[in-house]
């Protein structure tokens, strides 16, 4: 009788003490000083594997007042850090970081186990068993070429090579394309390659298979496998000539056969699996045709959300496996010849896990009771050993106040000085368990951490909560007074919840006002005060109608509201659920929205929002433009509101809605729309629920748990919806668990140590029925690591602090009411908060590819020193000795790239880099500067080429040197053509010029010629683009401007008069002698004479010879016609003209003749007149030019 009453005692400690460890934690980030047992925060995992080419980092943190010390063992001794000179542990932390760049990785191998201590106690972390990845080398083998038949099966082989962790195996060929698959071919479990027939097209000769270190990032290849398959003639026929040296499989032909298992052998195998993992079965057979296969459970059925069918239905794979998927399978190959069965029987062992959870942290005060619960479970079952400090219980200083008893240790009437770690180790043949929980016994009057005079508000019929967070040792009591404090309260319409935190469910006005929270135990009392104030919601009075315009008139929607005198409202108008067009038509006032002059664009859904800080009301009307009918034959109107609505077939979750429709004016009704309130919740809000077609007057209407319903009915047609009907009568939903969880669940970090866990939260609709809160869950992705869960109120996230930087973590969301918990969440997957990257990336090292462009390579640098999301790298590089001020350019090459090009590099200059990794948080370190330099390159175009001193037959030019030389100048290449009347191009000449010549001189051009000059630079590399620049040896308006230069000086007016005077006499001698009796026969000599041309004078009788008829008034090619005219003939013979070289003379500005006699015929060509003589004349030189244009 007294074990049994023992045992019932220490059961009801259980139940009481564990509501106190889990009501009270330590806020040592918000009370300093108060003294604490070491606890574990984070730790390298169990199985630690490490890469080989990194520094081993193994993690160990842990908090307490004051902070606690840290030691390590290594396989199972003292590990004296301070000896080895590779090792150093972080300052204010456990964490080991081994320097391995002077000593083996496997010299460090082994059982690490990290222990935290303080005065009050110690903590000790799991067993890190540390070892190196490994990713060995595929031993070298000759492969020889397969020869099948037909039909055959077929298994190639991959035997990887044992790594740390395992390989991951895939067929790939030599293009590094994966090998199809499908229901004839298929990869197994153990990376061998299954062929239930071989057809013709699977002959080829790079089966390979590869293996990946997933650890390491390493791929290792198998040598290529050759597969022929051939009929039996064409084996017959060329083994001999071509396969000397094969595997021949030459089985009898066969069309078809029933199926057989290649894998796994026998009729029954057997497997085993743990708790909690992933269990994969496999069956592939052959056969022709190609068998199907299936699988069932003998001992019953497959669970369903659990049983995925992979690779074809070949294999078998049922996640989180639990006890209950212990039992016999079977697998059965088919096809239309025959079947087969095989039966795998599956054992499911347990590695120990916890039951109810780890044990919990007490915080207990001097003379208080408490209990620790170790409570796990396991196949087989685990033992269990409890340890205090890091010792064996058994072998640590008795304690009075302590007993152990299996899984739990009891304490009764517990004393300063009673504090300390206590550590529950579980064990069996698959696993361990370690927890550390302490014991803190403290004396500590109650403190409440909630804000002082914190003030909230919160709508009038919604939901109010007020904190009371506090703090103490024992455990503070809480209770809540309003204003005059002339009773508690506890009751109706307040639920004081077991944080503190006082809720009333529907607010009114009435409960505006002070309160108090008042904090009690047996050392002292604290009080703090909060402010409630309700206030009146929003609700828009008139709501905007619906309208219909005749385009080009003015409307208005008014939308009148009724608000909180202490919120500030905002009111905002939408059309179509967008913003309003920016039109000075729209004119928008305090209560109203009016549009003038409307259009067909303005024919839409206008929307009134009536927003708050606190809540929000919004009503919507439609507008309809029509064109003006001056008397429309029939009127159509919106239909009247349905009447009589009637509820019947009344269930828990459905109920059944009738009306009767209203006049419909001429617009036969195409729909009725019925609308709810919920009374409970959003009073005054009217939700859509559903639409019936306008010939229904009847909706069964599926409803939901704890609402207070009241429906309305509405009509449709095509004018436009009528007025709503009258309400129904109300009609109250009983309460229920919920139905469906938060969506949206997802987890980030808003700082390096905090994980931020977010989701949407349930409406009131949704909640099912009252006190809706929620249980969220989190736990590291990795095995072994535990569920945390809290419960959050009525919110949307929740943050845990003191998580490590950027770890994966599981999450899950449960909605919970008074009524039940709602469905088995989804797990979710979210990540710690990230940090800047710890490390730059090493091997940086540049290969110039030209001169204007270079590739920079480097080693990635380790994921776990990202610390975040890699993003990508940033490559800066800056050309030195640059003229630009901003010269830093920077290429983000994004993901886990190895190397990236620069382009649009200059030529010949040397430039620096750098390579830094970043992720979401930021940059992380650069690497060290490195440069290079890259070669000359071909140089720019010359920056000018300019033709100066042109003559008749030679010209200069002058250049400068290119801006950008990209190199040593070597030299120039001049080269030139002449360009005819059609812009055709001539025969190209060249010239090399030295490096230091900028200017050159072209004799022995042809005269009044056009040219085209090219002129580039070079440097070893090559010429560079070449400037081009025309001229012509002499142009029209430089014999223009020389001309008239020469007729405005002084020497040649006096020429020009002597000449003038000369001419003057001779005609006088002549016309004397004419007179005295001489004749001159001009009419005969023009019978006589054909030839069109002048004969020169005769000297000695002064003559004149004749000239041809025909060329009386045809100007000489290429003169010009003189400024006051053409000169006439008159009706002499012997005017001047008819002595002028072609009847065109000209004159000076002072009328002086200063045409020229001569007897050269004006006809001839060009180049004969350049081969003359005689003195050059201004106008041969215009004819000459005007010859060659």
């Amino acid at each position: 009788m007294m074990e049994g009453r023992r045992r019932m005692d220490a059961a009801l400690l259980v139940l009481f003490l564990g509501h106190l460890a889990t009501a009270l934690e330590v806020p040592l980030d918000l009370l300093k000083g108060l003294p604490q047992p070491p606890t574990i925060t984070h730790q390298s995992p169990k199985d630690y594997i490490i890469d080989p080419r990194e520094n081993i980092v193994i993690h160990c943190e842990a908090k307490g007042k004051p902070h606690p010390s840290f030691s390590w063992t290594r396989d199972g001794t003292h590990f004296d850090i301070d000896e080895d000179p590779n090792v150093n542990m972080r300052p204010h932390s456990g964490t080991l970081e081994v320097d391995i760049s002077r000593e083996r990785v496997d010299q460090y191998e082994g059982v690490y186990q990290c222990t935290a201590r303080n005065k009050h106690g110690t903590a000790v972390s799991n067993n890190i068993v540390v070892r190196q990845s490994r990713s060995p080398l595929w031993s070298k083998e000759r492969i020889k070429p397969i020869i099948v038949q037909e039909g055959v099966s077929l298994v190639l082989e991959c035997r990887p090579p044992a790594g740390l962790p395992p390989p991951i195996i895939f067929w790939m060929d030599n293009n590094f394309q994966k090998l199809p698959q499908n229901r004839r071919v298929s990869q197994s479990l153990n990376g061998d390659l299954y062929f239930s027939n071989v057809h013709r097209e699977d002959s080829r000769d790079d089966y390979i298979c590869y293996a990946r270190f997933p650890h390491t990032q390493t791929i290792q290849q198998k040598q290529p496998i050759t597969v022929r398959v051939l009929n039996l003639d064409a084996i017959n026929d060329t083994m001999a000539a071509f396969y000397n040296d094969t595997d021949l499989f030459s089985e009898a032909p066969v069309d078809e056969r029933k199926p057989t298992f290649l894998i796994p052998s026998g009729p029954s195998s057997s497997k085993m699996v743990l708790r909690g993992q992933v269990l994969e079965i496999e069956c592939i057979a052959e056969g022709l045709p190609t068998p199907d296969i299936s699988w069932s459970k003998v001992s019953g059925d497959l669970p369903a959300r659990r049983t995925f069918f992979l690779n074809y239905n070949k294999t078998l794979r049922i996640i989180n496996v639990s006890e209950s998927d212990a039992g016999d399978y079977r697998c059965m190959a088919k096809n239309q010849i025959d079947s087969v069965h095989h039966t795998i029987h599956v054992t499911v062992k347990a590695a120990p896990y916890w039951i109810g959870g780890a044990p919990r942290n007490l915080v207990l005060a001097p003379g208080e009771n408490g209990v620790l619960t170790c409570r796990a479970s396991g196949t087989p079952k685990p033992s269990i050993r409890w340890f205090m400090n890091g010792i064996l219980i058994e072998n640590s200083p008795g304690d009075l106040s302590r007993k152990v008893e299996d899984d739990t240790i009891i304490f009764t009437d517990v004393q300063i000085g009673s504090s300390a770690v206590y550590q529950c180790n579980i064990s069996n043949d698959y696993g361990y368990l370690l927890s550390n929980a302490f014991i803190n016994v403290l004396s500590e009057p109650p403190r409440v951490l909630t804000v002082a005079n914190k003030v909230y508000q919160v709508i009038k019929n919604h939901q109010a909560l007020m904190d009371c967070s506090s703090f103490g040792s024992p455990i503070p009591k809480i209770t809540w007074f309003k204003d005059s404090r002339s009773s508690t309260l506890d009751g109706d319409p307040f639920i004081l919840h077991d944080n503190g935190t006082l809720e009333i469910r529907v607010a009114q006005t009435q409960n505006s006002g002070k309160y108090t929270c008042v904090a009690r135990n047996i050392l002292g009392i604290y009080e703090n005060h909060v402010y409630l104030e309700v206030k009146e919601p929003t609700r828009i009075l008139k709501q905007p109608e619906y309208k219909v315009v005749q385009r080009g008139r003015s409307v208005v929607f008014e939308c009148k509201v009724k608000h909180d005198t202490t919120l500030i409202p905002t009111m905002t108008w939408l059309k179509d659920d967008g913003e309003l067009p920016d039109d000075e038509r729209l004119i928008v006032d305090s209560d109203s929205l009016t549009i003038t002059d409307v259009t067909e664009n303005d024919a839409g859904v206008y929307t009134c929002i009536m927003n708050t800080t606190l809540d929000q009301d919004s009503a919507s009307a439609e507008l309809t433009v029509v064109e003006a009918t001056p008397t429309p034959a029939v009127v159509y109107e919106r239909p009247d509101p349905p009447t009589d609505l009637e509820l019947t077939d009344q269930k828990k979750r459905s109920v059944q809605l009738t009306w009767i429709p209203g006049d419909e004016h001429n617009s036969p009704i195409q729909k009725f729309l019925i609308k709810y309130q919920d009374s409970l919740h959003h009073r005054g809000h009217w939700h859509n629920l559903t639409e019936v077609p306008g010939t229904k007057t009847t909706a069964h209407l599926k409803l939901s748990p704890y609402v207070h319903y009241t429906f309305r009915v509405l009509a449709l047609n095509e004018v436009g919806l009528s007025e709503p009907s009258s309400p129904s009568r109300m009609y109250k939903t009983d309460p229920a668990a919920p139905d469906e969880n938060p969506t949206g669940v997802q987890g980030f970090g808003t700082d390096h140590n905090n994980l931020v866990i977010s989701w949407k939260p349930l409406s009131g609709l949704q909640s099912n029925g009252p006190g809706l809160h929620y249980k969220v869950m989190w736990r590291q992705q990795r095995p072994g690591s535990d569920w945390t869960q809290v419960t959050v109120a009525n919110n949307s996230k929740f943050v845990v602090s003191g998580t490590p930087t950027f770890v994966p973590y599981e999450l899950k969301v449960q909605a919970i009411n008074d009524h039940g918990h709602g469905p088995e969440p989804a797990t979710s997957l979210g990540y710690s908060g990230e940090d800047l990257p710890q490390t730059a990336p090493e091997n940086v090292q540049a290969v110039v590819i030209n001169s204007t462009l270079a590739e920079v390579h480097w080693d990635p640098v380790s994921p776990h020193s990202v610390r975040g999301h890699l993003r990508g790298y940033k490559v800066s590089y800056w050309r030195k000795h640059s003229d630009h001020k901003h010269n830093h350019e920077t290429l983000i090459f994004s993901g886990n790239h190895t190397h990236g090009m620069l382009p649009g590099l200059h030529p010949f200059s040397l430039y620096y880099f750098h390579v830094q990794v970043f992720n979401g948080k930021g940059d992380g370190p650069p690497s060290p500067t490195q440069h290079f330099r890259t070669p000359e390159g071909v140089p720019g175009p010359p920056t000018s080429l300019v033709v100066t001193n042109t003559n008749l037959d030679s010209l200069t030019l002058e250049w400068s040197p290119p801006h950008e030389h990209n190199g040593h100048i070597t030299g120039y290449t001049l080269r030139f053509q002449p360009v005819n009347n059609s812009n055709e191009l001539g025969t190209t000449e060249e010239l090399a010029l030295a490096a230091n010549e900028t200017s050159v001189t072209l004799p022995n051009l042809k005269y009044s010629t056009r040219y085209k000059f090219y002129l580039n630079a070079k440097t070893i590399a090559g010429p560079g683009p070449a400037i081009t620049q025309e001229a012509v040896t002499i142009v029209e308006e430089a014999v223009a401007s020389r001309q008239v230069d020469i007729a405005t000086q002084g020497w040649f007016i006096g020429l020009m008069c002597a000449i003038a005077l000369l001419i003057l006499i001779l005609l006088i001698i002549c016309f004397i002698q004419r007179n005295k009796g001489g004749k001159y026969p001009v009419k005969e000599k023009e019978d006589a004479h054909t030839d069109p041309e002048f004969q020169p004078m005769k000297d000695d009788d002064c003559t004149f010879v004749e000239y041809s008829d025909n060329e009386d008034h045809k100007p000489l090619k290429g003169s010009r016609t003189p400024s006051n005219g053409t000169v006439k003939r008159d009706d002499s013979d012997d005017s001047l003209v008819d002595y002028g070289e072609g009847g065109d003379g000209q004159f000076n500005e002072d009328g002086s003749f200063i045409g020229q006699y001569s007897g050269k015929s004006a006809s001839r060509d060009t180049a004969e007149g350049h081969e003359s003589s005689e003195a050059p004349s201004p106008i041969n030189a215009m004819n000459s030019l005007n010859s060659f244009v």
